[in-house]
């Protein structure tokens, strides 16, 4: 008769296998891709008006630089240490990100997009003992493809795959592969390991479960899983479960459809003006359309808000959030955009003689469905006859030609937004722009 020991090592030795791979300090390492001087210089990527930082390489980080901090409070430390600094470069990232993901399907046909830079692989087809040959194969692909450096780890779930990622990443003489299908470095790293490195352990409950003793890994795992239901909720039960090697957590082939979407930016400058706050959230509802018709979906509400800055504390501060109703669900960015200017018209107020200098304003909508099987309005029904040849050919500008070649007047010119997002060290669109691409001298 087997004991649960036994058990355990029989699913741990055998069965389904899952890699977890994602691209190390992946902004940065797109950076460095098309900019070979900053191999081995610390270099970091700030978030959004280039306000704090959101990517350090492994350089940056021992200089003491941690992640959030905002650029104003190490713009010094940066100069004086030779720290290369980037604004965000997204749509750069993104076209890495699709370019690495094609790679990755080369070596396994079910692949899951989990984010921007990691990915699930199922490697349950490939013997136990070709994984780590194939994870590193799949490694120096990757590198010699892209130009991105990635760790892999390699687990029966996903959790532990997430684990061994980790692992990778922090032994150096695992030279960037760890897998937990091996029922010995299993056995080994599980009780090394600090149960705050679980996926899914936050702050809370990691508290809970230092009051209750557990301190590694596998502490974690050989707690009986009913009373840390309690505690944990049924997210702790499947960790546990997931830890001793029991799947919870399938692969996801197809993105979940989208239930909700948002559009928010933080302004470059205060708005104080009606006109620059309706121009805003029209090119945030035109955003907005053109997310929503990616995936053939309809809303019939959007929520439209603005307010000021806690950080202006001699200025008036005041927030403001309205919902607006459409006749029916749609995507057409015309209709939404009157719908966002009317949210504004209904909430404005003019100021007084210290006026308001909103920071940040976005749409927000939930509860999408499929635009196809969307109910037509008796009264006021939208004219999708019109609407939905004259959308497609906007994306279609804008796709052959970069995002803002067409939009509607209301929305303003790109160039003449004044409140527009500031990326002032942003580098070019690589490998989306033709005007942008790299250039070679030889």
């Amino acid at each position: 008769m087997s004991t649960p020991e036994a058990r355990r090592r029989d699913r741990i030795g055998g069965g389904r296998a899952v890699a977890l791979i994602d691209g190390n300090s992946f902004y940065c390492s797109c950076e460095r891709v098309f900019d070979p001087k900053l191999a081995a210089v610390p270099v970091i990527v700030l978030s959004n008006n280039d306000g704090c930082a959101i990517a350090r390489t492994s350089e940056a980080k021992a200089l003491g630089i941690r992640m959030g901090d905002p650029f104003f409070k190490i713009r010094d430390l940066c100069r004086a240490q030779g720290v290369r600094v980037f604004s965000s470069n997204y749509t750069l990232y993104g076209d890495m990100s699709g370019r690495t993901n094609a790679v990755y399907r080369q070596f396994s046909p079910q692949v899951e997009i989990y984010s921007i830079d990691e990915s699930f692989l199922n490697l349950t087809d490939v013997a136990p003992a070709l994984r780590v040959e194939l994870a590193r194969d799949l490694r120096a692909t990757v590198r010699a493809w892209t130009g991105i450096p990635t760790c892999v780890g390699i687990g029966p779930t996903k959790t532990l795959a997430k684990l061994a990622n980790h692992i990778a990443k922090t032994v150096p003489a695992l030279g960037g592969v760890c897998d937990l299908t091996d029922p010995a470095a299993y056995a080994h790293w599980l009780c090394r390991i600090d149960v705050a490195e679980v996926w899914g352990i936050g702050r809370a409950s990691l508290a809970k479960l230092q009051a209750m003793g557990v301190e590694s890994v596998a502490d974690l795992r050989d707690l009986d899983p009913r009373p840390v239901r309690k505690g944990l909720t049924v997210v702790g039960e499947r960790i546990i479960y997931e830890l001793r090697g029991a799947a919870c957590l399938p692969l996801e082939m197809v993105p979940a459809r989208r239930k909700g979407c948002a559009v928010t930016r933080s302004f470059s400058s205060r708005i104080t003006e009606r006109a620059a706050l309706e121009e805003a959230v029209a090119a945030h509802a035109t955003r907005l359309g053109e997310k929503l018709r990616r995936e053939g979906l309809g809303t019939n509400h959007v929520t439209i808000f603005y307010h000021t800055s806690e950080h202006d504390r001699d200025a008036p501060m005041r927030s403001v959030s309205t919902t607006m109703r459409l006749p029916e669900h749609s995507s057409d960015t015309l209709a939404l955009i009157k719908a966002a200017r009317h949210g504004v018209a209904k909430t404005w107020r003019e100021p007084g003689e210290r006026p308001w200098r909103y920071s940040k304003a976005g749409i927000v909508t939930n509860d999408l469905v499929p635009l196809s099987h969307s109910p037509r309005a008796l009264i006021g029904a939208l004219d999708r006859e019109r609407s939905g040849p004259l959308m497609a050919a906007m994306d279609a500008c804008n796709a052959r030609w970069g995002r803002g070649a067409v939009v509607p007047a209301r929305a303003g010119l790109v160039s003449r937004r004044d409140w527009n997002t500031k990326f002032e060290m942003r580098t070019p669109r690589y490998t989306t722009q033709v005007g942008e691409l790299p250039v070679a001298y030889v």
